[in-house]
C-alpha cells in the first residue's frame, strides 16, 4: 500500500454540516466526505484490493467507493484533514493480520486455588444455614 498514492486518489466532497456553530453552520459547508475508490486504485494491488473490498464491505457503497465523513470542526480543511486520517486508518487496519492464537493450559496452581475458594465460600454458606434444634434427635 503507498500512502502517498492514495492521498492522491482521495477525492472530498463537502456540504453543510449539523450541530453547533451559529450562522457558520447555516452558510458554510464544513463537513467532509473523503472518498476512496477501491476498484479504480493504482496503490492497491489485485489482493489488497479484494481484502479490502472483503473486509471494509460495510463502509462501501455500491459503486465501489469508500466514504469516510468528518464534521466535528468549524473549519472545512480540519475536517478534510481528519476525514482523510480516518480513511487511511481504516484501510491500514483492514490490511493488519491478526496474530494466531498460541494454546496454553490453565496452570495446576491456578485450577487449585479456584478450588480452594469454592471449597471455603461453600463452607462459609454451610455455616449460615439454620439448624431446627427439634429435629437434631
Amino acid at each position: 500500500m503507498n500512502t502517498e498514492q492514495l492521498k492522491n486518489e482521495i477525492t472530498f466532497r463537502t456540504s453543510r454540516s449539523s450541530g453547533a456553530g451559529g450562522q457558520n453552520v447555516n452558510k458554510v459547508e464544513t463537513k467532509a466526505e473523503a472518498l476512496f475508490d477501491v476498484q479504480a486504485s493504482v496503490a492497491l494491488s489485485e489482493s489488497e484490493k479484494a481484502l479490502v473490498m472483503e473486509k471494509l464491505a460495510a463502509h462501501i457503497s455500491s459503486e465501489g467507493i469508500l466514504a469516510m465523513s468528518n464534521q466535528t470542526e468549524r473549519s472545512q480543511l480540519m475536517n478534510k484533514h481528519l476525514a482523510e486520517e480516518k480513511l487511511l486508518r481504516l484501510l491500514e487496519k483492514a490490511f493488519l493480520k491478526p496474530k494466531k492464537r498460541k494454546i496454553t493450559r490453565v496452570p495446576q496452581a491456578v485450577i487449585a486455588k479456584r478450588l480452594k475458594n469454592k471449597r471455603l465460600h461453600s463452607e462459609k454458606k454451610a455455616l449460615r444455614k439454620w439448624i431446627d434444634s427439634e429435629n437434631l434427635g
